[in-house]
């Protein structure tokens, strides 16, 4: 181990370090409370039963020599030895974990109305900047799903195919702007096909699209249930949702600058078989909050599998305090056979 090449280092002392470790055996450390026992035991047995020699001598020739501090270091050594033991049988470990999570995915269309009535402000700021906004927070929740995106109004087209770049995604999400079709109306069957083109040659075991729109079907040369056939077909499920509000509704400023008010109707019956058609659910907004609400149930009933594995790679420090434990005893055995110690009482 790299560990041992460097294990003759103060550092392993410090409290940052012992810190850092996880202890296998915590337990062991209430044995340190045993060596305080044996310094006050050794101390009254010295104390009691130690030989006393009777030696006659004058008070001036009773002096304190300095150098009798030395005789201290055997028992301190020992008692290092007994400390590193203890520390070593606490197995001082570091454990480097890491997770790995994958899932079977999920390969999800996002199909979204550009048209010139998603321009309505009974969104604020309107339609489809409500439908943008929660479409990336869509985005954000979902994980190793493959997304795409399709817009449409007089005609449908793929912005983004089937991808887990997320970021890539949201930038795509971002640019959607009324003008990139010229051609106005509401292709929903143009917006279907397109689709389930995308979704068609996918493997993956769930295949969704998600339709989002303010209108009836004006425009395109397929119709939206033949569209709808085509993709259950393929085994595609649908969710439609029909956005905005009946009644009259914000739609820019008159020439004074004031609110100017349309009038908004919405049949919801081809929204509706679409979504039964392709096994899905159908959902009637009124407000972004109930957008966001149904995305959030459909991002609740499609969500794949996360599998997790754990993997932890688990390093033992045990060895260096043993190390440290042999030098302090064979320091303590040359210090036993030395001048410093003390006969009379080791």
């Amino acid at each position: 181990m790299e560990f041992l090449d460097n294990w003759f280092s103060l550092s392993w002392f410090s409290w940052t370090k012992l810190k850092s470790f996880d202890w296998e055996q915590p337990m062991w450390f209430y044995a340190l409370a045993v060596i305080p026992l044996i310094l006050i035991l050794r101390w009254v047995i010295l104390v009691k039963f130690r030989d006393r020699l009777p030696i006659a001598l004058t008070k001036n020739d009773i002096k304190n020599d300095p150098i009798s501090i030395l005789r201290f270091i055997p028992p301190i050594l020992f008692y290092l030895v007994l400390a590193l033991v203890i520390v070593a049988l606490a197995r001082p470990q570091s454990t480097n974990e890491q997770v790995e999570q994958w899932s079977e995915g999920i390969d999800i269309m996002l199909t979204i109305d550009i048209s010139e009535s998603m321009q309505i402000e009974d969104f604020k700021p309107n339609r489809l900047e409500a439908a943008k906004d929660v479409a990336r927070n869509f985005v954000a929740g979902r994980f190793q799903d493959r997304i795409g995106l399709v817009v449409f109004s007089g005609d449908a087209f793929s912005r983004s195919p089937l991808t887990t770049d997320y970021e890539l995604l949201n930038s795509y999400i971002d640019d959607i702007s009324f003008d990139l079709i010229e051609n106005r109306g509401t292709a929903i069957g143009s917006a279907l096909a397109v689709s389930t083109n995308r979704l068609r040659e996918s493997d993956s075991k769930s295949k969704v699209m998600i339709l989002l729109s303010d209108g009836d079907n004006t425009a395109g040369n397929i119709d939206p249930i033949t569209a709808a056939q085509l993709a259950q077909a393929y085994d595609i499920k649908i969710y439609t949702i029909a956005i905005g509000k009946e009644g009259k509704v914000p739609f820019g400023t008159d020439f004074f600058g004031r609110p100017r008010y349309v009038e908004n109707t919405l049949d919801e019956t081809n929204l509706r078989e679409i979504a039964k058609i392709g096994n899905g659910n159908f959902y009637r907004v009124s407000d972004k909050e109930a957008l966001v609400q149904v995305f959030d149930e459909i991002d609740a009933l499609e969500k794949a599998e996360i599998k997790e594995t754990r993997y932890k790679d688990t390093t033992d420090y045990y060895a260096i305090y043993l190390r440290w434990a042999l030098v302090f005893l064979a320091l303590w055995m040359l210090t036993k056979s030395t001048f410093i110690t003390n006969a009379m009482t080791d």
